[in-house]
């Protein structure tokens, strides 16, 4: 989701019907909660917001009452023993369960057109959204929004963001839009159909329905043009494809995948062909585009056009932005990809972090040995197979991690012939 914070004054709340009073001088306390950390975090968070502006009362009536949630703490803690592959995620997302409702909601939904027109979005990366976020609107999250981002502050990992939000609900609930008991969310604090950040809503959300309510929680048209305008101001451009499948000409220097960014044009060039055999538009050959071998070499290859990078505004995930795009595909009619997705196993913990030690000790920086598998590591781990005489398509796989482990050992940047 688009991230922003908000740094709110007097005029910033004017209109709202509440005072500003001074916390200090009224030498204000909060009930324990029990928690000695989240405690102090409150009342400096209070003190600190009372001088900058805010309301005290407001301050008072959100935050008295409030202990943090363990369930928030152990979902942010959470690091996955298994980080699931990428092709069975896809092949989750783009089911034919969700194909089939997402072509009826596609008919059924009579707001869609107006919505289209107005933003350029087409409807069909609207519904995939509304799938992938919330079930078509079945999976909202029951969470209190505010408890969630209170406890995520406290916690202080992502304390700077976490408040920047709970400022934003803060002011949604002074300006009477939407009261807090409405305000339920995942425990992220995203919100509604389409898990719009607080901040979103207040920067982003639009009124489609005509009843003087942005309610993306049940307005499905308020939900979907909000998705749109998100979209829209994250980039999305009119007439212009996210992304193509392609096929790659024998000896093609993978070392390009993912960083290097040309002209659809240029890939033409170079021996890019659309798997489906059709030409590129006009439009899509002039746009810039970016190679994508989520699976590696063996795997489905596209070329990201610049509303794959609008979708990942949404949400900032490569394979989130493939799992709307392909859906949205299917619903439009398009079939199943032309090169299949390889089987793949599931990375342990320690094979990723053990495969970041090894390039680390290779020379190549792949970032902190976390385990998370993103473009740093990647980037490293193409330029290590550049000089291994391998295909540089910075995927890995079980048996790169070995090779990687062997090739640390014996202290050489590419290990022995097998």
């Amino acid at each position: 989701m688009l991230r922003r914070s908000f740094v709110f004054s007097a005029a910033a709340l004017a209109g709202t019907g509440v005072t500003l009073t001074s916390a200090r001088s009224q030498g204000w306390t909060f009930a324990s909660s029990g928690d000695p950390l989240f405690d102090a975090w409150r009342a400096d968070f209070y003190d600190r917001s009372v001088q900058a502006g805010w309301p005290a009362e407001l301050l008072k009536a959100q935050l008295e009452g409030l202990a943090p949630d363990p369930g928030v703490s152990s979902s942010d803690a959470k690091q996955p023993e298994f980080s699931r592959p990428v092709s069975d995620y896809l092949r989750g997302v783009v089911s034919d369960e969700r194909i089939a409702i997402g072509r009826s909601k596609r008919e059924s939904l009579t707001f869609l057109p107006h919505v289209e027109q107005r933003f350029g979005v087409p409807k069909e990366i609207l519904i995939a959204v509304w799938a992938m976020e919330s079930a078509f609107g079945k999976i909202q999250g029951t969470k209190d929004v505010v408890r969630s981002l209170a406890t995520l502050a406290a916690q202080g990992r992502r304390r700077s963001w976490a408040e920047g939000e709970l400022y934003a609900c803060l002011k949604i609930i002074a300006s009477g839009e939407v009261n807090r008991e409405k305000l339920k969310g995942s425990w992220a604090g995203a919100m509604g159909q389409t898990q719009f950040l607080p901040s979103n809503y207040l920067s982003t959300a639009v009124d489609e329905d005509g009843d003087n309510k942005r309610d993306i929680w049940g307005s499905d048209a308020d939900a979907l043009a909000s998705a749109a305008s998100l979209l829209a101001k994250g980039g999305w451009e009119r007439g212009v494809g996210w992304a193509r499948e392609v096929i790659l000409p024998g000896e093609f220097d993978y070392g390009q995948t993912e960083d290097t960014r040309l002209l659809v044009r240029q890939w033409i060039d170079q021996g890019v062909r659309r798997a489906d055999g059709l030409p590129f538009s006009a439009a899509d050959t002039a746009a810039n585009a970016n190679l994508l071998l989520p699976t590696g070499a063996a795997g489905p290859a596209f070329l990201a056009l610049p509303n794959h990078y609008a979708i990942r505004k949404y949400n900032n995930s490569t394979s989130y932005a493939l799992g709307v795009g392909l859906l949205a595909d299917r619903m439009g009619g398009a079939g199943p990809l032309l090169t299949p997705w390889p089987v793949e196993s599931a990375m342990s913990l320690a094979d990723r972090q053990a495969a970041q030690v090894a390039l680390a000790n290779l020379g190549f920086d792949p970032g902190p040995p976390d385990g998370v598998i993103g473009a740093g590591t990647r980037k490293a781990l193409r330029a290590w197979q550049k000089t291994a005489g391998v295909p540089a398509d910075g995927y890995l796989s079980a048996d790169m991690v070995r090779r990687l482990q062997a090739a640390a050992n014996f202290g050489v940047a590419a290990p022995p012939r097998l």
